[in-house]
C-alpha cells in the first residue's frame, strides 16, 4: 500500500481527535526533518502528498543532514500522524524544541526576515530562567556549531575543526531526529525495544541527566581514562602523602582537538580551581568543574563533544563567583584575548600558523582571601591572605615566626616578625586580629600547635600549602626577586620589557634604598622575608596579583603586641570581653565593635577596626582624640556636613587600588573622580568650620588634605564624562590623544570611500533606489531591486521577494579596510583606558592619603557618636600619669547593655589602687552579676583609652599596658587541652608578663579540677598577684574559706554581690549591687531550685553540702592544731625564711657551702630557725 495512501486513511479515521495545528506542525517537522537528494525529495513529497519547498543547503550542518543514509529514510515505518500525534503534548514540545533553528528559508511573501541572513535563525524570545537560556543556546550551538554566520559559533569552527569533523560525524549516526524516527517508528527497534520514543519522552529529569552521564562515561572511558585515577603531575596518586591538589597529571599521548588541549593545559596546573573558560558569549566549565556547578548550584549539566560542560553568561559572572567563593572553592577566570576577526588579522601578519585557536589567557585567580573586584566583594571589612613562616627548633624552645598578611582589596601589605612564648600568645593575637581568609604555608614546616590556633581561631579558612624554597622562598631568593623582578619600576605598565635597557647602576628600582622602608627592615629579619616570599610566588604564579599589588609601595610593618605605644589585647582579651564576636553565635550583636563603630564609610570601618584592636597608651595622644570628640559634639553641623557627603560614599581605597592594577571598569572610574570633586569640596567647607575649633587634632587633619584639583581638572577636560556614562568608553576630546585622532581620520576616510562608491553604482546601474542594508556579520550589502542586471563578478548574498543583495571584490575591500580599522580603534580605546588609568595613579600616594585622614575624621565622629548615646551619667575620663595605678569609676554600667535594659541596669563603684587595695575578692551566688562587673571594668578601661566617654559618673585612671582575662570554662579539643589545662595555661601567662601597670581579672580560678586542687592553685595565685607583680585585678570566686585566708591582707579588699534570700521559698532576688563583705553562700541549691531541678534533689544536696563542710580535712586541720593562723602569713613567714638562709649562705660563701656535708648544713638551719624563734618570743 503506498505511504501516502496508508496515512491518508489512519488520519481520516482518527481526524476528530487530532488538532489541526498539530498535524501542520508534524507534518512541517516531517517535510523539513528528512532532508534527503532532490529526487528523493520529490518522491517522498508525492508519497506522502506534501506540497515540497525546495530547500538550498546554506550552512555545514544542513549539508551534513543531506548525508544520511537512504536506507535509514526508507525504514521509516509507516504510522499515522494521527497516531504521531496522540503522543504527550510534553514529548511533542521536546520534538519541537529538538527540531528548531534548523532550516530556514526566506520567505517570498513579504519582507519580514530582511533583518536575518537567510541561513540564520530569527532571534527567541529571552527566557526568564538564565539556565534553560543557556542550554538553548548550547543546543543552538550544537546544530550550528560550525556555522560561520553564527559568532561563538564562527570562532568554533575556526579554532576547532578536528572537533567539527568528528562531531559531525557522530552527529550523522546518532542525530536526535534519527533517533526519533530509528525508535520511534523503525520495525526492527520496535520489535525490541516497544514504543522506546514514549518512554524517553516521559522521563523525567532526573533519569535523562542519569542515562546521560552512564553514556558519556561509557563513551569517554578509554578517552579520559587518566580522570579515572587522578595524579598530580609527579605522578601521586590522589590521597597519597605527596600528592599537590594544585595539578594534574596528562599523559602526553592524550589526543586532543586544539581547543581541548588549549584548556586542558591551563587546567592541568589549577586542577583544584573552578575553571570559569570563556566561550563566545558564555562562560563554561568542564569535567569536574562542571559536576560541581551541577551538584552544588543545579546548574544544567550537558555534553559538548567530549567533555561534560555548564555555563553561565559573562554578564552573570560576578554573581556566580561569589557563589563559588562563598562555598570555599578557588574560581580562575579564563578570558577571549582577541576577536575572530582579530585572530584573522594576527594571523594575517604572523608567519606563525601553529596557534589556529583563539588565544585564551587566565586573567585572575579568586579566593575568599584574595579578592579584588568590589562587584565580588560582600564585607566592608578587610579581607586578608596570610602567609606563615615558622621555626621552631622543638616543642620545648620558644618559636619564631615571620607573617605577611595582604588586604588585596586595596594593596596593603603588612609584615610582622616575633619570638613568642610556647603558648604562641602573639601569634593566636595576631590571628584573632587579622581573621584571614585564606593561609599559604611551608608544607612539613608549620608545627602542630601552630595549626590547631589557626583551626581553632578561624572559621574553615582556605589552606594553601607550598613546597618549601621552591614555591616558598627563603629570604635570599625574596630578595633577588624584588630586586630583579623591577616591582618598584616607574615604567609604563604598557611598555615593553625588550625597549627597556637595564642598567643596575642608573635604575633606582633596583637600589634598596629607594623601596619602601618596611622591606628595607625585612632584611635584617629573615623568617618576615621569607613570608613575604611566600606570598609574592603565591600572587605570582597562582593569582596574577603581585606586580599591581606590589608596585602600590603600600608596606607596613605590624606589631599585634605594640609594647610601647597602646593598651595591648591579646587574642584570649578579644575573646573573652566580646570585642569583635559574641561567645553565642560568633556574630557582632553586643560586641564592644558594634557598640562603638558608628563609621559611615568602608574604608573608616576598617581603620576603627584597627583603633579597637590597638587603644592608646601615651597620655597626650588620648587626651588629644578625647579634646577633638568634645569639638564635634559642640558642632553638630560639621557631623551634618560630613554625613551629606558621605552618607553612601563609594570604597575609594579599594577602588584607588583597582585603577592602579588597569582592571577599573569606566564607570568606577568616573565614580572615583566624581567622589573625589565631592570631597575636595567638602574639604573646603570643613575649613571654615576649623576657624572655630581649638582642638589641634581636627586642625591638623583638615590642613593635611592634599590638594588633587589640578588632578581632576585635567580630567574633566580630557573627555566626555557623560558619553562615558552612557557607553562605557572613555572617549578623549581631539587633540588629546594623537593616535586616536587619527584612527578617527582614517575611518572618516574610510567610509567616505563607501559613500562615493554607492554614487558610483548608482550611475553605473542607473538606479537610485540602491542602498546599503547591513545584516548580521555582511555589512554594507549592496541591495538591488529585482529586474536591475549586475556585473557577472558580484556575488550574490541573500535575496527577497523584491530585492537582491550583492558584494563585489571592491566593496569587500573597502569593507575589509573599515573593519580593520574598527579593531584598531578598538585596541586604542583600551589602551586609552589603560592611559587614563596610569595618569590617575601617578597621584596615588595624594589620593591614598585624602583617603586616609577621612577615614580617621570618620572614626573621631564615630567615637563623638558613641559617647553621645551612651546616655547619662557619662563622663570624660581623667588619667593619672604618675603615682602608682589606681583605678576609680563611680556608678559605672556595661556599655554593651540593649537600650531597653539600660535603665534598669544596676551601676556600681569601683575602687583600686592609689589610697584602695590594689585587688577586689569577689564572691556572690550564682547568677548574681560577679562576670557582667569584671567584664564591664575592663570595657571601659578600653573606651577610655580609646579616646571615649565612659558610662560613669567619674572615672579616673592610669593608662594601663595590658588587659589580662581569664574568664569562663572552656577545654581545647583540638589542642588536647581539657578546662582545667586552658585555666592554668592563661593563668600561667598572667604570672609570667603581668606587670604593676596591667589589669587583671580571674573568673573563678580552680573550677576545673578537684575542690581542694582548685582551692590551692586559687589562693596561691591570688597571692603571688597581690603581693609580688603588685597589679590592678579583680579576682571572683566560690571559695568560701578563701575569703579567711585574706580577710586581714592589706592589698585585698573583700567585696560581694548583694541578694535577697526566702529560705522558706528558697528563692534568691539578685540585687546585683557590689557591696563590702563576704557572701556567706554561693546559694547554689536555691539556684538548682529556680532552674527547675527536682525538689528532692536539691533537698538530698543541701544535706550532703552541709557534711561535706564539717568533714572537710581543712576543717579537720584547723579544729586539730588549734590554729587560728591564716595560711597567707604561714606562706609568708616561709618566704621569709628562705631568704633568711640565702642571705646567710651568700655570707659564708660557696666555697664554705662546698665543704660543708648535708647534716652540717641542716644543723646550720635549724640554729638560724631557733635565733628568729627566740626572737619573736623576746618581741612579744
Amino acid at each position: 500500500m503506498p505511504i501516502s495512501n496508508k496515512v491518508q486513511s489512519k488520519v481520516n479515521k482518527r481526524k476528530t481527535s487530532t488538532p489541526v495545528a498539530t498535524q501542520s506542525s508534524l507534518l512541517s517537522f516531517l517535510k523539513k526533518e528528512v532532508p534527503v537528494e532532490a529526487n528523493n525529495e520529490r518522491k517522498a513529497s508525492e508519497k506522502l502528498e506534501l506540497p515540497l519547498t525546495p530547500v538550498t543547503p546554506k550552512s555545514r550542518r544542513e549539508k551534513n543532514m543531506q548525508n544520511i543514509d537512504n536506507e535509514q529514510v526508507n525504514n521509516v515505518e509507516t504510522t499515522s500522524i494521527a497516531e504521531i500525534t496522540e503522543e504527550s503534548t510534553s514529548g511533542e514540545r521536546v520534538l519541537r524544541r529538538r527540531v528548531k533553528r534548523k532550516i530556514y528559508v526566506s520567505s517570498d511573501d513579504d519582507d519580514s526576515n530582511d533583518k536575518h541572513d537567510s541561513t540564520d535563525p530569527p532571534s527567541k524570545k529571552p527566557h526568564t530562567n538564565i539556565d534553560d537560556d543557556y542550554v538553548d543556546n548550547c543546543e543552538q550551538k550544537e546544530s550550528d556549531d560550525f556555522d560561520m554566520n553564527d559568532e561563538a559559533a564562527s570562532e568554533d569552527d575556526s579554532e576547532d575543526n578536528s572537533m567539527a569533523k568528528s562531531y559531525q560525524k557522530n552527529r550523522n549516526k546518532n542525530s536526535n531526529i534519527v533517533q526519533f524516527k530509528l525508535k520511534g517508528f523503525s520495525s526492527s527497534s520496535s520489535s525490541r525495544r516497544g514504543s522506546s520514543f514514549s518512554s524517553s519522552a516521559h522521563m523525567t529529569n532526573t533519569e535523562k541527566k542519569k542515562q546521560r552521564a552512564v553514556d558519556f562515561k561509557a563513551k569517554n572511558e578509554e578517552r579520559y581514562s587518566w580522570l579515572q585515577n587522578v595524579c598530580d603531575v609527579d605522578g601521586n596518586l590522589e590521597g597519597s602523602p605527596n600528592y599537590d591538589p594544585r595539578t594534574l597529571y596528562v599523559p602526553k599521548s592524550a589526543k586532543f582537538t586544539p581547543f581541548e588541549k588549549q584548556y586542558w593545559e591551563i587546567k592541568s596546573n589549577h586542577w583544584d580551581t573552578v575553571v570559569f573558560f570563556k566561550k563566545g558569549k558564555f562562560y563554561e566549565l568542564y569535567e569536574r568543574d562542571a559536576d560541581i556547578g551541577h551538584t552544588e548550584f543545579d546548574l544544567k549539566l550537558t555534553d559538548r563533544v567530549n567533555m561534560r560542560m555548564v555555563g553561565v553568561p559573562e554578564s552573570s559572572f560576578e554573581y556566580w563567583a561569589a557563589k563559588f567563593i562563598a562555598k570555599g572553592h578557588k574560581v580562575a577566570r579564563v578570558d577571549q584575548m582577541e576577536t575572530a576577526l582579530g585572530k584573522e588579522m594576527r594571523e594575517k601578519a604572523s608567519k606563525n600558523k601553529e596557534e589556529k585557536v583563539i588565544r585564551r589567557q587566565l586573567t585572575s585567580i579568586l579566593t575568599a582571601g584574595t579578592i579584588v573586584d568590589g562587584g565580588l566583594l560582600t564585607d566592608e571589612m578587610s579581607t586578608y591572605c596570610m602567609s606563615i613562616k615558622e621555626h621552631c627548633p622543638n616543642e620545648i624552645d620558644p618559636p619564631s615566626y615571620g607573617v605577611c598578611f595582604v588586604d588585596t582589596a586595596t594593596g596593603e601589605f603588612n609584615l610582622a616578625s616575633f619570638v613568642d612564648d610556647i603558648d604562641r600568645t602573639q601569634f593566636e593575637t595576631l590571628i584573632m586580629q587579622v581573621k584571614p581568609k585564606e593561609i599559604v604555608y611551608e608544607k612539613g614546616m608549620l608545627s602542630k600547635r601552630s595549626q590547631r590556633i589557626l583551626k581553632t581561631c578561624i572559621n574553615c579558612p582556605i589552606w594553601t600549602g607550598l613546597i618549601p624554597e621552591r614555591e616558598f622562598w627563603d629570604a635570599n631568593a625574596t630578595w633577588d626577586e624584588i630586586r630583579f623582578s623591577r616591582y618598584f619600576s616607574n615604567k609604563p605598565k604598557n611598555s615593553s620589557d625588550q625597549d627597556d635597557v637595564i642598567n643596575e647602576d642608573n635604575d633606582n628600582e633596583y637600589k634598596p634604598e629607594t623601596w619602601p622602608e618596611a622591606i628595607k627592615i625585612s632584611r635584617n629579619k629573615p623568617l618576615m622575608l621569607s613570608a613575604l616570599g611566600g606570598n609574592l610566588l603565591y600572587k605570582n604564579k597562582k593569582l596574577k596579583l603581585d606586580e599591581e599589588l606590589v608596585s602600590l609601595r603600600n608596606f607596613r610593618i605590624y606589631d599585634p603586641i605594640c609594647h610601647s605605644t597602646s593598651l595591648i589585647l591579646d587574642g584570649q582579651t578579644l575573646a573573652n570581653l566580646e570585642i569583635f564576636e559574641n561567645n553565642l553565635n560568633g556574630s557582632d550583636q553586643g560586641t564592644v565593635f558594634k557598640l562603638l563603630n558608628h563609621c559611615i564609610t568602608p574604608f573608616g570601618k576598617r581603620t576603627f577596626k584597627q583603633w579597637l584592636c590597638h587603644p592608646l597608651r601615651n597620655v597626650d595622644d588620648i587626651n588629644e582624640r578625647l579634646d577633638a570628640i568634645e569639638e564635634l559634639n559642640k558642632h553638630p553641623g560639621f557631623r551634618e556636613l560630613y554625613d551629606e557627603t558621605f552618607l553612601h560614599f563609594p570604597d575609594l581605597e579599594r577602588l584607588i587600588s583597582r585603577i592602579h592594577a588597569g582592571t577599573c571598569r569606566v564607570k568606577d572610574f568616573l565614580l572615583v573622580l566624581t567622589s573625589f570633586e565631592k570631597l575636595m569640596d567638602t574639604v573646603d567647607k570643613f575649613k571654615e568650620y576649623a576657624k572655630q575649633f581649638y582642638s589641634g587634632k581636627l586642625l591638623k587633619l583638615i590642613g593635611s588634605v592634599p590638594d588633587l584639583s589640578p588632578m581632576l581638572l585635567y580630567f574633566k577636560e580630557a573627555f566626555d564624562h557623560d558619553q562615558a556614562e552612557k557607553e562605557g568608553k572613555l572617549l578623549p576630546y581631539p587633540g588629546i590623544e594623537q593616535d586616536y585622532d587619527e584612527i578617527n581620520q582614517k575611518l572618516c576616510t574610510v567610509e567616505k570611500q563607501l559613500d562615493d562608491y554607492l554614487k558610483e553604482t548608482k550611475k553605473l546601474l542607473k538606479s537610485d533606489k540602491i542602498v546599503y542594508k547591513d545584516i548580521g556579520k555582511e555589512i554594507y550589502q549592496l541591495e538591488v531591486p529585482n529586474g536591475i542586471k549586475v556585473p557577472n563578478d558580484w556575488k550574490k548574498l541573500s535575496c527577497t521577494r523584491k530585492v537582491n543583495r550583492y558584494w563585489n571584490s571592491t566593496l569587500q575591500k573597502f569593507i575589509r579596510d573599515l573593519q580593520e580599522s574598527l579593531e584598531t580603534k578598538s585596541n586604542i580605546l583600551k589602551s586609552l583606558q589603560g592611559r587614563f588609568y596610569e595618569k590617575f595613579d601617578a597621584h596615588y600616594q595624594k589620593t591614598l592619603s585624602a583617603v586616609k585622614i577621612i577615614s580617621e575624621i570618620d572614626c573621631l565622629l564615630s567615637l563623638a557618636a558613641s559617647s553621645k548615646a551612651l546616655g547619662e551619667p557619662s563622663c570624660r575620663p581623667q588619667f593619672a600619669q604618675d603615682g602608682p595605678s589606681v583605678l576609680e569609676f563611680e556608678e559605672l554600667r556595661h556599655p554593651c547593655v540593649t537600650p531597653s535594659i539600660a535603665t534598669d541596669f544596676i551601676p556600681n563603684d569601683t575602687y583600686l589602687g592609689g589610697d584602695n587595695q590594689n585587688i577586689i575578692l569577689l564572691t556572690g551566688p550564682n547568677m548574681g552579676g560577679k562576670s557582667t562587673f569584671l567584664r564591664q571594668n575592663c570595657v571601659a578601661i578600653i573606651m577610655a583609652q580609646l579616646g571615649c566617654c565612659v558610662p560613669a559618673k567619674k572615672c579616673r585612671l592610669t593608662p594601663f599596658d595590658r588587659i589580662y582575662t581569664r574568664i569562663g570554662a572552656n577545654d581545647n579539643i583540638l589542642a588536647g587541652q581539657s578546662t582545667f589545662m586552658v585555666e592554668l595555661n592563661e593563668t600561667s601567662k598572667i604570672l609570667h608578663e603581668a606587670t604593676p601597670r596591667s589589669m587583671v581579672i580571674l573568673d573563678e580560678l580552680g573550677r576545673g579540677t578537684s575542690t581542694f586542687d582548685g582551692y590551692a592553685i586559687a589562693y596561691s595565685v591570688l597571692h603571688y598577684l597581690a603581693t609580688h607583680i603588685g597589679c590592678l585585678g579583680l579576682f571572683s570566686t566560690h571559695y568560701g574559706m578563701l575569703t579567711q585566708e585574706f580577710d586581714k591582707n592589706p592589698n585585698v579588699a573583700l567585696k560581694h554581690m548583694s541578694c535577697q534570700v526566702d529560705q522558706h521559698k528558697k528563692e534568691v532576688t539578685f540585687l546585683y549591687k557590689l557591696v563590702p563583705g563576704v557572701c556567706p553562700k554561693s546559694y547554689g541549691m536555691n539556684v538548682a531550685n529556680m532552674a527547675g531541678v527536682p525538689r528532692e534533689i536539691v533537698d538530698r544536696a543541701e544535706v550532703t553540702a552541709a557534711k561535706f563542710e564539717q568533714t572537710s580535712r581543712l576543717h579537720d586541720t584547723l579544729t586539730a592544731n588549734g590554729s587560728n593562723v591564716a595560711i597567707s602569713t604561714q606562706c609568708d613567714f616561709v618566704f621569709m625564711l628562705k631568704s633568711a638562709f640565702k642571705k646567710i649562705d651568700d655570707d659564708v660563701g660557696d666555697r664554705a657551702l662546698d665543704n660543708q656535708t648535708e647534716h652540717e648544713k641542716e644543723k646550720r638551719q635549724t640554729r638560724v630557725l631557733k635565733t628568729i624563734i627566740n626572737r619573736i618570743k623576746n618581741d612579744r
